[in-house]
């Protein structure tokens, strides 16, 4: 089979004639009524573009505080720290107890010990042994004296470090354990 070259440029020349014909149909008459209407919704439509806002003219400020005094300065905070101390401060010569390295919330209270007039407090430690504690006794790591035992908790007076440094006296408690209260 030989191709013609003449053939292929005859009907591809056919095919843009007919291309172009159909295009010159939209351009008549029949699409005056679409060109009417686009020029109609069109009318009334202008840009409007609003005033930029009136630019408020620049103000400088002059900063005179450097001949005021600074109020982080170290001798301004040591002293307002000399007057507000209170002398409340925990009593670090003495020597520490066992549980006194355990923080509070690992210690557990798991029962009472009565000895004549006196309540012993069972706490048990996450070493896994059980300690006895009295009035006077300290635990946890925040200076925690025992103030009183009673069969369902231990009462406790800690001293912490408030954010300005001044030591402040704080009440907490170390309940029996519930799962010994059931037994």
């Amino acid at each position: 089979m030989k191709i013609r070259p003449n053939l292929i440029l005859k009907k591809s020349s056919l095919l843009i004639t007919c291309a172009a014909l159909a295009l010159t149909g939209c351009f008549g008459e029949e699409n005056s009524d679409l060109k009417n209407w686009m020029k109609e919704s069109s009318d009334g439509l202008r840009g409007k573009v609003e005033a930029l806002p009136e630019a408020k003219p620049y103000v400088s400020f002059e900063y005179k505080a450097f001949d005021l005094s600074d109020p982080f300065r170290v001798a301004k905070m040591e002293l307002a720290k000399k007057g507000s101390g209170g002398g409340l401060a925990p009593n670090t010569n003495r020597a520490k107890e066992i549980l006194e390295n355990y923080d509070l919330e690992k210690l557990r209270m798991v029962g009472t010990l009565t000895q004549g007039k006196t309540v012993n407090g069972l706490i048990h430690a996450p070493d896994g042994n059980l300690y006895r504690v009295k009035v006077g006794s300290y635990m946890g790591q925040n200076f925690g004296m025992v103030t009183a035992v009673t069969d369902t908790e231990v009462q406790l007076k800690e001293i912490v470090e408030d954010s300005g440094g001044d030591w402040v006296e704080r009440t907490t408690s170390l309940s029996l354990d519930e799962a010994e209260q059931k037994k």
